[in-house]
């Protein structure tokens, strides 16, 4: 299923763009941020139940990480409506990875290398917000070219990857579109 997305030339353009989406499909960004935590806890949860029932030997850790994926799965329905292709995984890998990332960040900080906590938190972040440009199917890579162009990074963004670059523009975003 491929959706023409119509070309942006400004981030107003970018930004009534995800009102209208926000409007049309009833988005609640700040609870679906909520639930998008509640879904890296869960799969949390179950790397730790898998790792559990492998350390014990006890399958009824096995039995409480199918109840846990089941209900991460029907939350997951909730953020994630529409795909094509492995959407789906990716999305789901991209908010474990952020979460890990997050959790060395703040084990970093700890210890005292703030630097590198840094470094994590802002890769975590960066991870998080493809999750919401994949999902949310703001833009591809020219229109995020494009509407860079127009909010005055003055280059600094061009010499970030794609990542680092997608979660400026989803920060902006959303936060125009918090009310």
């Amino acid at each position: 299923m491929t959706n023409v997305k119509p070309e942006i030339h400004n981030i107003q353009e970018l930004i009534e763009r995800a009102d209208q989406l926000k409007k049309q499909d009833k988005m609640d960004l700040s609870a679906d941020e909520d639930l998008t935590i509640a879904l890296m806890n869960l799969i949390s949860i179950e790397e730790h139940l898998f790792f559990s029932g492998a350390k014990t030997g006890k399958n009824e850790y096995y039995d409480l990480l199918k109840e846990v994926r089941d209900v991460r799965k029907e939350l997951l329905k909730k953020l994630i409506k529409d795909y094509e292709g492995e959407v789906w995984c990716i999305s789901k890998h991209l908010l474990a990875a952020s979460m890990r990332l997050m959790e060395v960040g703040t084990k970093s900080l700890s210890a005292g290398r703030k630097e590198e906590a840094k470094d994590l938190f802002e890769k975590s972040y960066s991870l998080y917000s493809l999750f919401w440009g994949l999902n949310l199917k703001l833009f591809d890579d020219d229109q995020i070219n494009v509407a860079e162009d127009h909010l005055g990074n003055g280059g600094t963004s061009k010499k970030k990857g794609f990542a680092a670059r997608f979660g400026e523009l989803v920060r902006k975003i959303v936060n125009c579109c918090i009310e």
